[in-house]
């Protein structure tokens, strides 16, 4: 008899959002061990029903994850628990339509920049290494249609998605040859409750649902995925 594969150690930001309780509802019906970041304890655990690690319950932590003086403590954490990390999910992140883009402000701006972008180099700064040392890893982020061109008074979001996938295409040159895969899915709009209350009059079954979000984040963290680097997986939905 084939002997069971051991539980896998996942990491997820974002975690108490739609799309980041789907994901971590995913990987848990595979058996896997998750270690889930948010900005609040308080919301993660009123989210989550087990805020104790024992006999194999959830990791909770709050941390910003735009901060790598806050991601330091939490990953250090992390990794003391699991001993190691075999997937990482970079959910967290953020949107808001702007300015014009010739009056585009400096806190618009940096705003989109820190929560989509940045974000990504201060999350995997801490886990890169890990990851690095086992000679394993996956690592999905959460970029957007949107970064494949411009639209009007949306200068700051696509701007920022469109460097987060950069910088996921400039990581995977660098980490490949150790046997990490970085890559990203890039739906078009997500169907959930705030998206819902901001656009009353749009159909959502055009949109993408977050289940189906999750069940292509599991397929780039699976042995099917192996081969693929840098890239972003597009989800239309109908829209």
């Amino acid at each position: 008899m084939e002997a069971s594969k051991p539980a896998r150690h996942v990491v997820i930001t974002g975690a108490a959002g739609a799309l980041g309780r789907a994901v971590a509802s995913r990987f848990a019906g595979e058996g896997a061990r998750l270690a889930l970041i948010d900005h609040s304890l308080q919301h993660l655990q009123s989210v989550f029903a087990h805020p104790e690690p024992d006999h194999g319950g959830h990791l909770l932590h709050a941390a910003d994850v735009t901060s790598d003086a806050a991601m330091a403590p939490v990953a250090a954490a992390i990794l003391d628990a699991f001993g190691s990390v075999d997937v990482l999910v970079h959910v967290a992140g953020g949107f808001e339509m702007g300015e014009p883009t010739h009056a585009l402000s400096r806190e618009s701006w940096t705003r989109m920049m820190d929560l989509n972008a940045w974000s990504f180099v201060a999350v995997t700064g801490h886990f890169i290494p890990a990851m690095m040392f086992q000679r394993s890893g996956k690592v999905i982020a959460v970029t957007a249609r949107a970064a494949s061109t411009g639209a009007a008074t949306m200068a700051a979001y696509i701007a920022s998605k469109s460097a987060l996938q950069r910088l996921v295409e400039c990581l995977s040159h660098e980490v490949r040859a150790a046997g990490i895969n970085v890559n990203s899915i890039a739906p078009s709009i997500l169907d959930t409750p705030a998206n819902r209350n901001a656009m009353p009059k749009s159909d959502p079954a055009n949109w993408v649902s977050t289940g189906t979000a999750a069940r292509t984040i599991a397929f780039l963290a699976s042995d099917a995925a192996q081969a693929m680097h840098g890239q972003h997986i597009v989800l239309d939905g109908l829209s």
